[in-house]
């Protein structure tokens, strides 16, 4: 992985940033090219393409930030152009609903709708400060002491030589991802069979985390799958993402957990936790799994 720019990027003006960004066509239609930096082998990141709808809904809404937003992957969605179709559901003081959907045209010259999503969406700088939480930030060891992919195909661990990271693609060089060792047998060839998976977080450039990354967040690490024994790619079919706070500054903490695989489908329950030990996002997707 390639190390954090010697100028860090700011919200606004990182590689994420003109990534997501969209040219809006008309009132609710936007065009973008989806671009192949954010790829898991051919496709593109279920969390990238979360973010690009959730800009396109912070366009279209009269609130800016994500308090919840599900997502049911149609089709696999492929890096070049691309039309987001908005429409607002509902508004109100405080919450606004929307719903978004992302088109690519195939072989024929076709529409073929990628990924759909509904969403509310709010202020989150208008939330009460009140917490009564049982929850508590992950035990990952230092930064130091964790390991990330030093390239698109290979993670260096203690043992020494490269192993392979199955589904490993460009995204890993625009993300900073240092993975707890305890979830790291999956990559010396002797899972745990726990399905965990917990890292460090954030982008390559070094732009702090906002509520639009975090939707990236919950869906970027190596999947819990692996620690589970299974290898290959891992597709989302449905994804719900809940932004409960800004975030700080500085490093986010991941942790994802699978509790059930069966029928060829598992879950993944993820928590965000930013530098000031505060939960700043969850989520709950599934996903298919190829057996055999």
């Amino acid at each position: 992985m390639p190390e954090a720019a010697s100028t860090q990027a700011t919200i606004g003006d990182s590689e994420f940033d003109r990534d997501t960004a969209l040219t809006r066509r008309e009132p609710g239609v936007y065009d973008i090219d989806l671009s192949a930096g954010w790829t898991i082998i051919n496709a593109v990141n279920g969390g990238y393409l979360l973010a690009v709808l959730g800009r396109a809904l912070s366009d279209a809404l009269p609130h800016a930030d994500p308090f919840t937003i599900s997502a049911h992957y149609l089709t696999a969605s492929q890096p070049g152009p691309a039309v987001v179709r908005t429409s607002v559901v509902r508004t109100g003081r405080s919450l606004s609903t929307g719903q978004a959907s992302l088109f690519q045209y195939d072989e024929q010259g076709r529409e073929v709708e990628r990924i759909r999503v509904l969403a509310s969406y709010g202020d989150l700088d208008t939330l009460p400060d009140d917490v009564r939480t049982t929850a508590k930030p992950p035990a990952i060891p230092p930064m130091d002491q964790c390991f990330g992919p030093e390239t698109a195909s290979d993670i260096r661990l203690p043992s020494g030589g490269p192993a392979p990271v199955p589904g490993s693609s460009a995204i890993t060089d625009r993300l900073m991802i240092k993975l707890d060792p305890s979830t790291l047998g999956w990559a010396l060839g002797a899972p745990s069979g726990k399905g965990e998976m917990r890292a460090w977080f954030g982008l390559s450039d070094g732009r702090d985390a906002d509520p639009l990354s975090l939707l990236l967040a919950v869906d970027a690490l190596p999947p819990t799958a692996f620690e589970l024994g299974i290898k290959g790619w891992v597709p989302t079919v449905e994804l719900t993402v809940h932004v409960r706070t800004r975030p700080a500054p500085g490093p986010l903490r991941v942790s994802i957990t699978t509790r059930n695989l069966a029928g060829g489908f598992l879950e993944e329950d993820a928590e965000v936790w930013d530098s000031n030990d505060r939960l700043v996002a969850q989520s709950r997707q599934l996903a298919r799994v190829r057996l055999g």
